[in-house]
């Protein structure tokens, strides 16, 4: 009977999921979302089809629940010949000790409970999806896989804060984010263009949440995020790089607490506040309004300031690939950073970039630019695999 693993991204109000068997196919992929109070479940086989659809409307479904309920779904689907061998989480923050993906037991459930405080939006409801597959299935070997592990070979420097020291000793450091996605435009870039695989890269990961990476080697050299999934780039609600002044001063002048400056910088800010609009960026592209104009323009500017930012820190460039909702749907800001980036000898084909690529640049260009469409949770699956067998 053919293998499967269960790969899962939980969020606050949402369980993702693939389910993947010996191969690279997904066999089923979906999602829970409206948790706990307006659930709907759907989940599609490989071709797009609707495998099942269905919804909660008279009733509350919490995380545990959903995961009850999609592990019993999928028991139904093993006798059609499928038997599920293994889960693999994505889980935000590995901290310093965890630089590869790891076999879940009691230990390290609670070394990842201790890094709660570094990535509090998110950690939590991951480490929630490892329990509730614990207490319903004891047996089923779980992998958790980090977002920030691709980042862990980078120079010490690079992760450095200009912080006293005593602050880095416990774990205030630049950790860097969206590594499974980094990590698995690595493996393919290598099939499209050596060159640029083997010297000077920098890929942008843009989407709801967005980030850069530099890479020298096919290894992490730099990258936007730092300390949280907050810093670098502005983001669909996330402000990206802020002056820390300005948190200052809205503590004194509008004396908003930990809680205020949370919601502020993480939910309300990004496009969505600079445009009073949308945080999605499709909205911004096709609306007449001039503050959506101005929020397009701010996302693009702040790419241009940190491509250059890394470029310095590769020392030249030799590709630039996009990859993330934005980067692989969204050809009018890939034209935009490409014709920023004309002096880093970046030349844009424009029919090829609205035809999505991969390869966007002209054959004359000094950098290649290519647009590959990311696939963590098949990066997921490879690593639960390869650590169970």
């Amino acid at each position: 009977m053919p293998e499967a693993v269960l790969v899962l991204n939980a969020g606050s109000s949402s369980l993702k999921f693939s389910v993947f068997l010996d191969g690279d196919q997904a066999f089923a992929r979906g999602q829970l979302e409206g948790l706990p109070t307006q659930a709907h479940f759907a989940a599609r086989d490989a071709q797009g089809q609707t495998l099942d659809e269905r919804s909660w409307t008279n009733q509350t479904l919490s995380h545990a629940d959903a995961i009850a309920f999609l592990l019993d779904w999928l028991a139904q689907k093993a006798s059609t010949g499928h038997k599920l061998a293994a889960a693999g989480h994505r889980v935000v923050h590995g901290g310093v000790r965890f630089t590869g993906p790891v076999r879940v037991d009691p230990g390290v459930l609670a070394e990842l409970e201790a890094l709660v405080p570094l990535a509090p939006l998110h950690q939590p409801h991951h480490l929630a999806a490892i329990r509730a597959i614990a207490k319903h299935s004891p047996q089923l070997p779980q992998v958790a896989c980090f977002d920030t592990s691709f980042h862990r070979k980078q120079p010490a420097v690079a992760q450095m804060f200009g912080l006293p020291r005593r602050f880095a000793e416990e774990g205030v450091r630049r950790y860097g984010f969206h590594g499974l996605s980094y990590e698995y435009v690595m493996s393919v870039l290598p099939t499209l263009d050596q060159r640029g695989a083997r010297g000077r890269c920098v890929i942008a990961h843009l989407g709801n949440g967005a980030s850069m990476c530099a890479c020298r080697f096919g290894q992490s050299a730099a990258t936007t995020m730092g300390f949280t999934p907050l810093d670098g780039l502005m983001m669909g609600t996330r402000t990206g790089a802020i002056d820390p002044g300005v948190l200052v001063y809205l503590m004194d002048r509008h004396q908003m607490d930990a809680r205020a400056l949370e919601k502020l910088l993480y939910h309300e800010s990004g496009l969505l506040g600079v445009s009073g609009l949308s945080s999605d960026m499709r909205t911004l592209l096709t609306s007449s309004d001039p503050r959506a104009a101005e929020a397009v323009e701010l996302f693009v500017y702040r790419i241009r300031r940190e491509l250059g930012s890394l470029a310095a820190t590769l020392g030249g460039l030799d590709a630039i690939v996009f990859t993330g909702g934005i980067g692989e749907n969204a050809p009018p800001i890939r034209a935009k950073v490409c014709q920023n980036a004309g002096w880093l000898g970046v030349e844009l084909n424009d029919a090829a970039n609205i035809a999505g690529g991969p390869r966007i640049s002209t054959a004359n260009s000094k950098v290649a630019v290519w647009v590959i469409p990311t696939n963590e949770e098949l990066m997921i699956a490879r690593h639960t695999r390869k650590l169970l067998a």
